[in-house]
């Protein structure tokens, strides 16, 4: 075996080979042998839709989640990814208490094709409540296979042993003990259990529910951690691609003749795909300036003031998602009506490392280290892409500095890998913030139109809901309404694309829009009924856990009840994403003469069944909250047709830390209950909270994301 050019770092986290590639066979040689288990085959939870053309799913042999060598150290396995939501640190967490093993003990190896099982990506929250729980079931299973085998050597039935740091010991003669190392003796185990043992009960947990630091902490703030853009190969070059000016730009003519002339740089014509490589990137970034193209380009007649109304003449096919009742039936019961329309613009994810790769191809085998969010769905696009064999790509996947679904997308992956071949050398695409901005897939611009009822008592008599573009993630009435129904409206099958360019998942996908509407129009009601907006939710609603939140919260506020508008600046809104359901009240304070709004505080309560690392939960909700300020206030695309004119942070504002209010997060004890997801929910009702608490201060509704001051002097002009 080659020597590897990277170490493995002390977390334990995504081994780095060479570029040759390692079996995981031969990665278990350097482990110095262990055990591998086998088990009876059972149904995975679905992470998402499996890719079915490619007839992939994770592992029914358990061996791919987890390795225990000689020395007692246990390697955790997993195809999920590490961009700074903390699962580096909740799945050993997780596999300790299933082991019974120290956690010390307990390293992960993430993202990496050839080592780890396949997964369909990092994303939706899925990795504690999907991906854990498999990891955790198959723990469960090696568990009990161990402790069959201790019986039979220590001569004691399974049920009179007992498990405690990786040592099986006899409860009634403490002196008959052995470690889980001492029956491995690197050697592999092949037994299948008929019966499937249960998890571990939560009242026995050692580690899980306790609050962790990130494992990873130490690496990063000190500058050790590495990302992909960190990695370098003797020989290396970097790449700069010719770009086309905007969409639906295509090269008409192209003179490479000064690019030709520099020295340390060189050309790399495929078709239409042009770069310029050197082993100096200031070489390359000088060089792809002198590059002389011409193109011709079909205007497309949208931009970001008319994308709404351009959204709403698209030939669209609406798909009814929920129906209860007759809306007709509802609005005779109605004593009042009310009709709402609410927009939402494009949003770019903004992650601080751009899309980055390096690509080689060493004895036939591709090896790209890529920053993405999709190792194993990457690797089949390469093996498409490269007409390769799925064992000769593997994709190693190192930190990435942020995601937010935005690195699903693989292009430079793919660029890397094309001039590796072309070049026969390692090659670094490292897109620039223009770049970035410029292939972003965005959140996509959308209209929701809704129509609601109450009667004279405050309870709802129907509710007609309406979404253009946005999906039904977050779509869910979640009040008691007897009259109901949602329809998705989406393009037409024929029908030609309805945003000019890529779309695609954004921090909870569109749920941030759709509990948007939906908490706006509750706040509508509640305030026309003269009802506090609390006591009218809770009146509506059935849902204990949603009723559970919205008191938790209510009580960490210190909320006084009042009819909105109060002037006191206080919005209320809740919502559900994951699997767990959220409930926010803001305080905010409007300058009603320049629109300027602050948030000063904001408190959360989020159920999301058990909580894993309490520390690293309550990171994710507070991330969640500074997130959200930016759809709410800033954050949208500008674009004139095909030409993104948002292309660096001086024209697209993200939160700064001098927008954060006292934050104040409650996290509902829920020990007995299974995990849900935590890394999007506390964002989905930022926006309706606060556009509710800026109608509680001045009377003023606003339907529009972002509440920029102008739109908020405009709201307050039409009040």
């Amino acid at each position: 075996m080659k020597k590897r050019q990277n170490k493995i770092s002390d977390t334990g986290f995504s081994p780095e080979s060479s570029s040759s590639g390692m079996k995981r066979r031969d990665f278990f040689k350097l482990l110095g042998g262990g055990i591998m288990i086998f088990v009876q085959p059972w149904k995975m939870i679905d992470l998402i839709d499996s890719p079915a053309e490619q007839g992939r799913s994770l592992p029914k042999d358990y061996n791919a989640f987890l390795h225990i060598a000689e020395d007692g150290t246990v390697t955790c396995y997993t195809g999920k990814i590490e961009m700074g939501q903390g699962i580096i640190t909740s799945l050993p967490v997780m596999m300790a208490d299933e082991l019974n093993v120290p956690l010390e003990k307990v390293k992960i190896i993430m993202g990496d094709t050839d080592l780890c099982p396949w997964d369909a990506g990092t994303y939706g929250s899925q990795s504690t409540q999907s991906f854990g729980q498999s990891m955790r079931a198959a723990a469960a299973e090696a568990k009990v296979v161990l402790l069959e085998q201790a019986s039979a050597q220590l001569g004691v039935p399974v049920s009179q042993l007992d498990v405690r740091n990786g040592i099986i010991t006899d409860t009634k003669d403490p002196k008959k003990a052995i470690s889980y190392s001492q029956l491995t003796k690197g050697k592999r185990i092949e037994k299948f259990l008929d019966v499937k043992p249960a998890m571990e009960d939560f009242t026995k947990f050692n580690y899980i529910g306790k609050s962790y630091k990130h494992s990873d902490a130490n690496l990063k703030v000190t500058g050790q951690a590495k990302y992909t853009g960190d990695h370098k190969l003797p020989g290396m070059l970097f790449a700069r691609i010719l770009r086309p000016p905007a969409y639906g730009a295509k090269l008409k003519s192209v003179d490479l003749s000064a690019v030709e002339k520099l020295p340390g740089v060189k050309v790399v014509r495929d078709s239409d795909f042009i770069a310029v490589v050197s082993e100096n990137r200031n070489k390359s970034d000088d060089a792809i300036s002198k590059v002389k193209a011409e193109f011709t380009i079909d205007e497309i007649k949208v931009n970001d003031r008319n994308i709404n109304e351009f959204l709403l003449r698209s030939d669209t096919t609406g798909n009814v998602v929920r129906t209860a009742g007759d809306i007709e039936t509802g609005r005779k019961n109605s004593d009042k009506i009310f009709e709402s329309v609410f927009y939402d613009g494009f949003l770019a994810h903004c992650p601080i490392e751009t899309h980055t790769a390096l690509a080689n191809i060493e004895n036939g085998k591709l090896t790209v280290w890529a920053s993405t969010q999709t190792p194993f769905p990457l690797q089949d696009r390469l093996v498409r892409e490269m007409a390769m064999s799925r064992e000769t790509v593997r994709v190693i996947t190192p930190f990435l500095g942020g995601g937010f679904g935005g690195k699903s997308a693989v292009e430079q992956a793919v660029e890397a890998a094309r001039l590796a071949k072309l070049t026969g050398k390692p090659v670094m695409v490292a897109w620039t913030r223009e770049e970035e901005f410029f292939y972003d897939t965005f959140h996509t611009a959308s209209v929701v139109r809704v129509n609601s009822g109450i009667d004279n008592s405050g309870k709802i008599t129907f509710w007609d809901y309406n979404v253009y573009y946005a999906g039904t993630r977050g779509a869910e009435t979640i009040y008691d309404v007897p009259n109901a129904k949602t329809i998705s409206f989406s393009k037409s099958r024929n029908a030609a694309a309805a945003h000019p360019f890529s779309t695609g998942p954004w921090r909870a996908p569109n749920a941030n829009t759709n509990t948007f509407a939906r908490e706006v129009q509750i706040d509508i009601m509640a305030s026309k009924a003269g009802i506090d907006a609390l006591e009218f939710r809770l009146k509506n609603l059935k849902d204990e856990k949603m009723i559970d939140c919205l008191k938790a919260v209510a009580d960490k506020f210190g909320y006084v009840p009042a009819k909105s508008p109060s002037g006191r600046g206080i919005g209320i809104a809740c919502g559900s994403d994951a699997g767990t359901w959220v409930a926010h009240i803001a305080e905010v304070k409007v300058d009603e003469t320049t629109g300027k709004v602050n948030v000063i505080r904001i408190a959360v309560a989020q159920d999301m069944g058990l909580c894993i690392n309490p520390e690293g939960a309550l990171i994710q909700m507070e991330g969640c909250i500074t997130m959200g300020l930016g759809y709410t206030f800033t954050e949208e695309v500008k674009f004139e047709g095909g030409n993104i004119l948002s292309k660096n942070f001086d024209t697209y504002q993200i939160p700064r830390f001098s927008w954060l209010p006292k934050m104040d997060c409650v996290i509902l004890d829920r020990k007995d209950k299974p995990p849900r997801g935590g890394g999007e929910p506390a964002i989905v009702a930022m926006g309706a909270v606060v556009a509710n608490a800026i109608f509680d201060a001045t009377g003023a509704r606003l339907y529009r994301y972002p509440m920029t001051p102008e739109r908020v002097i405009e709201a307050i002009k039409k009040k």
